[in-house]
């Protein structure tokens, strides 16, 4: 699939377009590549591409074949479940920590998700069949897709139990932080209609919780820009979904 810009971005249009530069690259970034064993890195770096995309840039389309695996090296990745009226909810966010297709390892893969560029990104992809070549001859290579697969599905459901059970201003507090830890910076560029988007929740819930976290002095909001204030007064406020996203992550 050609990368396009998602309809809830700056752009729309009627066919994706190719839409990334290429540019040099000069070592890991990522974290799931940083840990290969150097003869399993070895084996996957001539295979790989680095580019940058921009805010909205579209990766993946819902029922589209997979034809490229990407490793993000900075940035943020927003995986969206798409209903049959075309409304969207983010189920999971992927940064340097991990990696976008690896299920296409196991064979030929069709997305069920939309896969969309939320914070301007720099990655390094590889083709399908390049990445389960790689795989074939690398265990480490193929435990790091399984296992990040399930890191996947398990923030998908989390997600899914979080936006069911929690009020929005405790959901809104567990995105800034997964946000804020995956961008690497306290300081969060988008608009509110995105993120209402993102919590499948009408812009005034968002707009009303934003107010309060402002008039309690833990972050500042103007022209779609969020400034974290108050790192640990957001982790007070946030559901317990954070953490427990982590600790499972780290299992």
């Amino acid at each position: 699939m050609e990368h396009g810009i998602c309809p809830c971005g700056t752009q729309g249009p009627d066919r994706p377009r190719r839409n990334m530069d290429l540019i040099a690259w000069n070592g890991p970034g990522n974290r799931l590549l940083a840990g290969l064993p150097s003869a399993d890195f070895d084996l996957i770096s001539p295979h790989l591409v680095k580019a940058s995309f921009p805010r909205g840039a579209v990766l993946a389309e819902t029922g589209n074949d997979t034809d490229l695996i990407y490793f993000p090296l900075d940035g943020m990745i927003t995986l969206l479940s798409v209903t049959q009226d075309g409304k969207a909810i983010e189920t999971a966010t992927i940064g340097r920590d991990g990696v976008f297709g690896a299920m296409a390892v196991f064979g030929p893969y069709r997305s069920r998700v939309r896969a969309i560029v939320q914070v301007p990104m720099t990655a390094v992809h590889i083709s399908a069949p390049q990445l389960r070549a790689v795989a074939d001859a690398s265990k480490a290579i193929s435990l790091l897709c399984v296992h990040y697969n399930e890191t996947l599905l398990g923030q998908a459901r989390m997600t899914a139990a979080c936006n069911a059970l929690h009020p929005i201003e405790e959901r809104l507090c567990r995105w800034l932080l997964r946000t804020c830890e995956v961008i690497e910076t306290n300081t969060i560029h988008l608009t509110q209609e995105f993120l209402s988007e993102m919590l499948g929740v009408r812009r005034s819930s968002i707009t009303e919780a934003a107010i309060r976290l402002q008039a309690a002095g833990l972050i500042s909001y103007s022209r779609g820009v969020i400034n974290i204030l108050d790192i640990s007064g957001i982790q007070q406020r946030a559901c317990g979904c954070f953490q427990t996203l982590r600790d499972q992550r780290d299992l």
